[in-house]
């Protein structure tokens, strides 16, 4: 028999989901992130280490857990490759293995980040408090 748990939140911001899929994800062979970016995230605190994940899912601290990071979640290559860098620095296998990108996940990149700071701008200095 399959078992299907499915974590989702209803609120932006903090409201505990990391927590709960860390605990559960001892139990599991699959976690998988399906959306949102790196400004979202969570810390770990296990084994007396401190480990901050803001795209790669917790199941990777687990050594037999597949980790997926699915179709809507946005990846900004620079922060992705050092959150990899730094999980390996720990001593956390991270390989083709145990860790999957969707070929649909959204990219952005430098240029993406500058236009949304030229749109905030312009938003602010045209709005009427």
């Amino acid at each position: 028999m399959v078992n299907t748990l499915a974590i989702l939140g209803m609120q932006f911001g903090d409201e505990g989901k990391g927590k709960i899929v860390d605990y559960l994800t001892e139990q599991v062979d699959v976690v998988a992130r399906f959306n949102s970016g790196n400004n979202a995230g969570h810390t770990l605190i296990g084994d007396g280490k401190k480990t901050i994940l803001h795209t790669i899912p917790s199941g990777i601290l687990h050594q037999n857990t597949i980790n997926i990071i699915g179709n809507g979640l946005v990846i900004d290559p620079s922060v992705f490759v050092e959150e990899i860098s730094n999980l390996k620095n720990n001593n956390v296998s991270v390989s083709s293995d145990n860790l999957f990108l969707s070929e649909n996940a959204h990219i952005i990149l430098p240029k993406h980040i500058e236009e949304d700071k030229e749109k905030n701008k312009t938003i602010k200095k045209n709005t009427v408090l």
